[in-house]
């Protein structure tokens, strides 16, 4: 029967079935950090148990970490705890690579795997954290896990679980310059929806992702998560195998062709059938920026504000209300008018090298408008941090009046030092705009780093034509 790539994934991991359905899939990588992992340790020394699987696991702090003045350690006794207990317990229990808090690599998990090629076709990886998802572009079945199941994984390196449906989003031609993978995912969430894929497992193909670099995709599989499912897939390709070659876990000379024909294997076959199918058309997708409390409340650059008014349903419109209220905006209003206080490029959604890059050719020579209180660029990792610094990245930034920091989640969200101030709105290249997201009150507005950029140099919102005149 022709399969389709997640079939392919989920089988070929599958221990036992039951009646019921729930099968037991055998996990392949466990990605762990500061925040889930300790209450699963402890629940380890409880039951007697040591980790299964030990070289399995990649660990580094990322969500409580600061992001400037490292030579003051961690000021919060919490985010301090929880970083240390990390310690304690990857010291305990082994792991195949760990990046403590200062370390040379230490980093956000989901942009130091992939760069560090522990994250590899056909696998099965698994972290507590929902954006896992982002290493589904390396065709991996990756899904975050709360923490009873990381203490499941740890003591058995499985996981009780149902199978998804499959949904195939075809994305077709090119996307108009000025529009990238941020875009493009946050123009699909406002086509199905934050619950349109809920039970399912999306697979992206066409043509335009055969375009996308492995960053993009990343940026692409990582936002599946808020359009409601699982995971994120994407078939390997010339570009998949590319990036991973000569990274520090893939395989080594040796065993690189086998494990490169295994790899071509890992794709939706041609007569595979799927239980949703979505196709859109590239060239439509604008740049997009979202005005609510919820990735679907999403609209172009040169859209408007809504109106709770037009919608039909009673339900909606009193969340379109409430966001509204929250966001403290006026149905109608131009999202080129939205003025912002505070930029953040970063995340595990927007923070490698590809990002910063796009960055620095916009702000390069220009400066931070006066309006905004803070503009922080965050790399995702050391990895990153030390190869922006190389190609000069950093001092055009610090040039433009922008903040350079050291890796971590930063103002993703509000859990360590870096948030927003009741009232305070950010443009930002995270994943999530909810409210108190970034800090208690704050605003958020998602959007691409270009977007970030131009509306760091305009004070507003912009189109990135604007700040290029």
């Amino acid at each position: 029967m022709p399969s389709t790539l997640y079939d392919k994934l989920w089988d070929s991991h599958v221990v036992c079935q039951e009646d019921s359905g729930e099968c037991l899939l055998y996990i392949d990588r466990h990605l762990i950090n500061e925040v889930t992992s300790p209450q699963a340790f402890e629940g380890l020394r409880d039951a007697g148990r040591k980790a299964w699987a030990h070289a399995s696991i990649i660990a580094t702090a990322d969500h409580n970490t600061p992001t400037d003045h490292w030579e003051r350690g961690i000021e919060d006794p919490m985010a301090r705890e929880q970083v240390e207990a990390l310690d304690r317990n990857i010291r305990e229990s082994g792991s195949l690579a760990y990046f403590p808090f200062q370390a040379a690599d230490q980093g956000i998990v989901h942009v130091v795997g992939p760069e560090l090629g522990a994250t590899q076709p056909g696998m099965t990886i698994v972290c507590g954290d929902s954006h896992t998802s982002t290493h589904g572009a390396f065709a991996a079945l990756a899904f975050g896990i709360g923490t009873s199941d990381v203490e499941h994984v740890l003591a058995t390196q499985t996981l009780l679980m149902h199978k998804s449906r499959n949904f195939a989003i075809k994305v077709e031609g090119e996307l108009p310059l000025g529009v990238y993978a941020k875009d493009l995912a946050l123009a699909i969430i406002a086509e199905i929806g934050t619950a349109g894929a809920t039970g399912y497992a999306i697979e992206f193909m066409g043509s335009t992702i055969s375009q996308l670099s492995m960053e993009a995709r990343m940026t692409l599989c990582n936002m599946a998560i808020e359009a409601g499912a699982r995971t994120g897939l994407i078939a390997v390709d010339d570009v998949t195998i590319e990036y991973l070659k000569g990274r520090r876990f893939a395989p080594d000379e040796s065993n690189w062709n086998a494990a490169v024909d295994y790899w071509w294997s890992i794709h939706s076959d041609d007569l595979a059938t799927f239980d949703r199918t979505v196709t859109i058309d590239a060239s439509r997708v604008k740049p997009m920026v979202t005005w609510g409390t919820s990735p679907e409340m999403v609209v172009s650059i040169l859209g408007h504000v809504p109106d709770p008014k037009t919608e039909q349903d009673a339900i909606k419109r009193q969340g379109l209300e409430r966001a509204l209220r929250y966001m403290d905006l006026v149905p109608g209003t131009p999202m080129r008018e939205i003025q912002i206080d505070k930029v953040f490029i970063g995340s595990c959604t927007n923070a490698r090298i590809e990002d910063l890059r796009i960055v620095a050719q916009i702000v390069k020579g220009k400066k931070v408008a006066r309006r905004i209180l803070q503009a922080l660029v965050v790399p995702g990792s050391g990895s990153v941090k030390r190869q922006a610094e190389l190609e000069g990245l950093d001092s055009i930034f610090l040039d433009a009046g922008f903040e350079w920091r050291e890796p971590g989640c930063s103002m993703c969200l509000g859990m360590n030092a870096d948030r927003l101030n009741p009232g305070e709105r950010c443009a930002s290249t995270s994943n999530r705009n909810f409210e108190g997201r970034q800090g208690m009150g704050g605003r958020s507005h998602l959007l691409s780093p270009a977007m970030a950029a131009a509306a760091a140099l305009a004070g507003h919102l912009s189109e990135v034509s604007e700040v290029m005149s």
